[in-house]
């Protein structure tokens, strides 16, 4: 599903306009008819409350005035506020204003503080809100009279219902421009806004409808938008049922290189977790000294003792052992419970540079690549990286508090510089590909805020390489899976306090729901 920017929204409205000859009215119409809809779902008992429309002079406005109309024909007590004068209102949202004195409809005009001033007492007896303010071309900070309207109807704690997106939020990144309208429900125009799905975009937009309004499939598609929802159509084949004549040398060999004395539970459930979302064999390589306690920690997949430095940690002395382990395997995973050491880093670059197969690197292995990243450039095999805000931002020597404020920019930026598939988790995770498509996933909660689940992630993402897929459909089933797991358990469990053992423990039973949705 198709997440739009703003300037990709605009230029849809304007081909399907000029080039397709469906007049802006009619999908001012369409808009607020569907809008309308969507508010009288989501807000029962209107027939003896106030609404109030609070508009700009823009086509947010516009739809506002039609949302109006409507609600009036439903003998709903409708006001409209406009922050302007009458006559500076142009285009179809003039043609539409004119539509409301005929209704009686009252139309008060607020262009300034002063009048504001006059008509704050009335405004604020009004029951429910509908912002029609803005919209989502704003890209600066909301300064002055409009902060001051958006400040006063925030401060009512009243609900309020968004035309198209909260007024004051950034429809691209999900940043409030200074301030920004708290809306209890959204209805947006034919698709969503990547602003809506990122937080804190989200909080602000509450309940997100989206309405067709007409714009024609084909001049989306041509369009090519970048960004994308990940969605169960997306990743459906990853949970088709087996064939019944298979055994586990079908669904692969995956390599898991990992662990160091005081890490061991990260490399033992990086191989488990691959292993329960359906890889045939796991071997996880670690240094010598460790395997007695691995050992016991796995135990359907293999361990393989690797020569270690005098430290018990692995380094260049392991490098040819690993390869040979290589040979007839399907994907390489580096780096849980890896330790940085200097000759651990040795080892991972020279891993990276050699693998001839799809490459997972987490956690220690992306420490390990920090100013080292032009490693990357111009491999012969895919790579996945899956950094958290934190490691993302050592990657791009920025701060975490940067990389959140441009999700979308900061991965896309890497993956199409580094030529890498990237999965920068967090609240919304973004997978983002060498093309510049970025996709965003919408499963998982704040209770997945706890160690080791990014280790079940890099194991569930390896084990769907190694039984044959896709590393780019590998990360996007693989980051759904791991949030949809998790929201289970907060819906059955808690929302926090799981564990993240208990993720990796319940990844067949939410592949059994995915497949049987199918």
């Amino acid at each position: 599903m198709y997440l739009v920017t703003a300037t990709e929204m605009q230029e849809m409205d304007r081909q399907t306009i000029e080039s397709f000859g469906l007049p802006g009215r009619v999908l001012m119409e369409n808009a607020a008819r569907g809008a309308t809809r969507f508010l009288l779902e989501q807000f029962k008992g209107l027939a003896n409350k106030k609404v109030a429309v609070v508009a700009g002079r823009g086509n947010n406005g516009g739809d506002g005035f039609v949302m109006a109309r409507y609600l009036a024909q439903k003998g709903i007590r409708v006001s409209v506020y406009l922050l302007s004068q009458s006559h500076k209102v142009r285009g179809d949202a003039a043609a539409n204003l004119k539509l409301l004195s005929p209704m009686s409809i009252p139309v008060i005009e607020i262009p300034d503080q002063e009048s504001f001033s006059v008509h704050k007492t009335a405004m604020s007896h009004h029951h429910i809100w509908v912002d029609a303010i803005l919209g989502t071309g704003l890209k600066s900070d909301v300064k002055g009279f409009f902060k001051k309207i958006i400040d006063f109807i925030n401060n009512l704690n009243k609900p309020v219902f968004a035309v198209d997106i909260p007024s004051g939020l950034n429809s691209d990144t999900g940043q409030p421009c200074g301030v920004c309208i708290r809306a209890n429900a959204t209805a947006t125009f034919a698709f969503a806004k990547t602003g809506h799905i990122f937080f804190p975009g989200a909080t602000y937009t509450g309940n997100l409808k989206i309405v067709d309004i007409g714009i024609p499939t084909h001049i989306a598609d041509n369009l090519r938008p970048l960004q994308f929802l990940i969605t169960p159509d997306l990743i459906c084949t990853v949970f088709q049922p087996r064939p019944p004549d298979v055994h586990k040398g079908h669904f692969g060999h995956l390599l898991v290189i990992a662990g160091s004395p005081g890490k061991t539970g990260a490399a033992a459930m990086t191989a488990i977790s691959a292993m329960r979302t359906g890889a045939g064999l796991v071997t996880l390589g670690i240094p010598a000294s460790l395997n007695v306690i691995l050992e016991t920690q796995v135990i359907e997949a293999m361990t393989h003792p690797l020569p270690e430095t005098g430290d018990g940690i692995l380094g260049e002395v392991s490098f040819n052992k690993i390869m040979d382990l290589l040979a007839d395997k399907k994907c390489l995973t580096i780096g849980p419970g890896l330790g940085t050491a200097l000759e651990t880093k040795t080892l991972v670059h020279r891993l990276i540079k050699d693998s001839t197969k799809p490459i997972v690197i987490d956690a220690d292995g992306l420490n390990s690549l920090v100013g080292h990243t032009e490693i990357l450039k111009n491999l012969n095999v895919p790579v996945i990286l899956t950094p958290h805000p934190g490691e993302m931002a050592r990657l791009i020597d920025t701060t975490s508090g940067d990389v959140q404020k441009d999700r979308i920019g900061c991965a896309r930026n890497f993956a199409e510089n580094f030529n890498t598939h990237l999965v920068l988790k967090g609240a919304r995770t973004v997978i983002a590909h060498p093309d510049g498509r970025v996709f965003i996933n919408t499963t998982g909660n704040s209770g997945m805020a706890s160690g080791g689940m990014g280790d079940v992630l890099t194991g569930i993402i390896a084990g769907f390489i190694s039984q044959g897929h896709s590393p780019e459909l590998a990360a996007h089933a693989g980051v759904y899976l791991h949030g949809a797991v998790a929201d289970s358990l907060a819906e059955n469990s808690g929302p926090f306090g799981y564990l993240a053992t208990e993720v990796m423990n319940a990844i067949p039973e939410q592949i059994k729901k995915m497949a049987n949705s199918v």
